[in-house]
């Protein structure tokens, strides 16, 4: 059976516990899409792990992780997070890399740093990773596919055909250092070696693991609202958010995935630019974030403070339909202890109209929360396993908003560790 766990929002939602929680019943997860640009926090028996390409999965003996068709492909990123894991103790993950996955090549990373330099206030708050270049890339035909590193007279052409499109940009606009196809040729060389023990033809390998009755999870990056088609463009990522694509990063028919694991936030928080309706600031928002999370709301890759706003059921609803949500988990119920009441937001009003609907970024901009407000529970509620022994006011928090999105809260996490979580 094919499982998906996706993120309803801007991503940071807690899809990283999730898998690895759910990765315990699998035998296979993939990653299908994004890069390196956001990270996965863990806290399991061996100790904290913020992951970037590697799937959430990997710290069981058990699990084959598999790097998709759909990721972009940092490979010394790749090897330095295996490194990591395996210098805490972690047993050494079984990895499988797509054939057809294209890779990060170093200059996709100065691209995104020079642009997001030269468009100065006005830039898409990237975590300069390489991604936007990268997908530009590969759309435009003149990516890396892993595949590629083994046919060294194609290389050798390639290499210098891609270096002169990149040093019109690198002389003319950014006035920057060329790339020199010699030093590009000998990066590919040094991927090779690093990649090729782990090189397979993923599509295949997954077909015949569903034929054999395997449990296969595929983990998406970030969530609905960074989805380049649907989400709060432009502000968002360059690779589909949706777990619909998880069919096509991974190669696998559409039809296979049969649970669809949506993540929610028991609030809300967002890394980057963009709209964000629910959103509060001073020291509402440092209370919430010194205590959200676990050790506080910074983003997993770049460390930034995250910005801050309650449970936006407008949000959140169009986010779960948008992934097809079979299942609704709901995360970092336990961080909201500390307050009396709990505003949720339930509506935006724009030009004075309210919907429930998610409108389009124009609009969005102008929206403003309406809110209502909730009691809270006033204690800490770690350790609990029955749901039937939650303060009531957060069970009623809880069926609250399961009725304001429309999708089964079928999971509450209310905890970081792996097994802090309640089954309903």
């Amino acid at each position: 059976m094919v499982k998906a766990v996706v993120g309803a929002n801007w991503g940071d939602e807690g899809k990283g516990k999730i898998t690895d929680m759910l990765a315990k019943e699998a035998d296979i997860i993939v990653r299908f899409q994004g890069g390196a640009n956001a990270g996965h926090t863990i806290v399991n028996n061996y100790g904290k792990f913020a992951l970037h390409t590697l799937p959430s999965g990997c710290f069981y003996g058990h699990t084959t992780s598999i790097i998709g068709n759909g990721v972009a492909l940092n490979i010394p990123v790749l090897f330095k997070e295996i490194q990591d894991i395996v210098a805490k103790g972690v047993p050494m993950p079984k990895i499988l890399v797509s054939d057809r996955a294209q890779m990060v090549m170093p200059y996709h990373v100065l691209f995104d740093q020079y642009e997001e330099e030269r468009l100065g206030g006005k830039s898409f708050g990237s975590t300069k990773s390489g991604i936007a270049p990268f997908y530009s890339d590969k759309y435009a035909k003149i990516g890396f596919q892993v595949s590629e590193l083994f046919d060294e007279e194609l290389l050798k052409e390639k290499v210098v055909r891609v270096c002169e499109t990149k040093n019109v940009t690198l002389e003319h606009l950014y006035h920057k250092p060329l790339l020199n196809p010699d030093e590009l040729l000998e990066t590919l060389h040094q991927y090779k070696e690093m990649v090729e023990p782990y090189v397979c033809d993923v599509s295949t390998y997954l077909w015949n693991a569903i034929k054999e009755g395997k449990e296969i999870l595929l983990e998406g990056q970030l969530g609905t609202l960074k989805d380049p088609d649907h989400g709060i463009y432009p502000m968002v990522t360059s690779s589909s958010t949706l777990a619909a694509y998880g069919a096509i990063g991974a190669g696998i028919p559409p039809y296979e995935i049969k649970k669809i694991i949506t993540v929610c936030k028991a609030y809300s928080s967002a890394v980057g630019a963009g709209a964000f309706v629910s959103e509060i600031f001073g020291d509402e928002a440092d209370e919430l974030r010194r205590r959200g999370g676990d050790g506080g709301e910074f983003g997993a890759t770049t460390g930034r403070p995250r910005r801050m706003g309650w449970f936006d059921c407008v949000a959140s609803k169009y986010g779960c339909r948008l992934q097809g949500a079979t299942d609704v988990a709901f995360t970092v119920l336990d961080v909201l202890g500390y307050l009396d009441e709990i505003p949720v937001c339930v509506g935006y009003e724009i030009d004075g109209e309210v919907t429930t609907e998610f409108p389009t970024t124009a609009k969005l901009e102008k929206a403003k929360p309406v809110l209502k407000t909730l009691p809270g529970w006033k204690c800490d509620i770690r350790g609990i396993k029955n749901y039937e022994d939650l303060p009531e006011n957060c069970r009623k928090y809880v069926e609250f908003i399961e009725e304001q999105i429309g999708f089964p809260i079928t999971m509450v996490s209310n905890g970081p560790g792996r097994d802090d979580i309640i089954y309903r």
